[in-house]
């Protein structure tokens, strides 16, 4: 998995992190959060805060 597979970075997030609120969370944690994902490998630092929003969004809509 990497930065740009949005959806499943979300859906991952929201299986592994349930009581995490998206709403809530900073892009530091979203970021950390993220590398932790057992079947992420792309490079930590390929991301900027468009990502990290598409994916804070993703989240969000997951678990709503």
């Amino acid at each position: 998995m990497q930065w740009t597979d949005i959806q499943q970075i979300a859906e991952e997030l929201a299986d592994k992190y349930p009581e995490e609120d998206p709403l809530r969370i900073n892009f530091v944690s979203l970021r950390n959060h993220v590398l932790q994902l057992a079947d992420f490998n792309d490079e930590p630092d390929r991301c900027g805060e468009k990502i990290l929003e598409a994916i804070q969004q993703a989240w969000i809509d997951e678990v709503s």
